[in-house]
């Protein structure tokens, strides 16, 4: 975390700056939705559960978008779920980050020529961590849970500025 210890400081007393405070409390906590669509879910599901236990990471789950910071889209999205996704996005507070989770969430998955399938949920809202595979195992999901915290880590202050689509 950064943390100076300085031997003409008072005992019991740690200096950090706010930046990095902020930024340890936001990585440590990181609520997601889920938004489980196909067989990543049961995936996503598993990793959530008492073997691998996404909570001693912080994250924990929640069902309203307004009280999540991360979506986890798991799962082939198609032109008729799309408006709702970005629409629960846009209800999540900032900063809010997006992990696509599997092949059909990434690219379109085995569907990618079908004619109402997303070639990738970074079509409809920025996406910050890709986890790929088909479906990605549980170990591969907290990877990328691990990913965002580092990058959560190193931001600034201010809420992160992305170019919505």
């Amino acid at each position: 975390m950064g943390v100076v210890f300085e031997s003409d400081a008072v005992p019991g007393v740690i200096t950090t700056s706010l930046a990095k405070v902020v930024n340890w409390s936001r990585k440590s906590s990181l609520w997601y939705m889920l938004f489980g669509i196909a067989c990543c879910a049961i995936e996503m599901m598993g990793a959530g559960a008492a073997r691998y236990d996404l909570d001693r990471f912080g994250a924990i789950f929640r069902a309203s978008p307004r009280q999540s910071d991360l979506m986890i889209v798991a799962g082939t999205v198609n032109e008729k779920m799309a408006p709702r996704v970005r629409q629960l996005w846009e209800q999540m507070s900032e900063p809010r980050y997006v992990i696509a989770m599997g092949a059909c969430a990434t690219n379109g998955g085995p569907y990618w020529d079908a004619y109402n399938v997303v070639q990738g949920v970074d079509k409809i809202v920025p996406v910050d961590i890709y986890v790929p595979g088909c479906p990605p195992r549980p170990e591969a999901l907290m990877y990328g849970i691990l990913k965002l915290q580092e990058r959560i880590d190193k931001e600034g202050l201010g809420i992160p500025q992305r170019k919505g689509k």
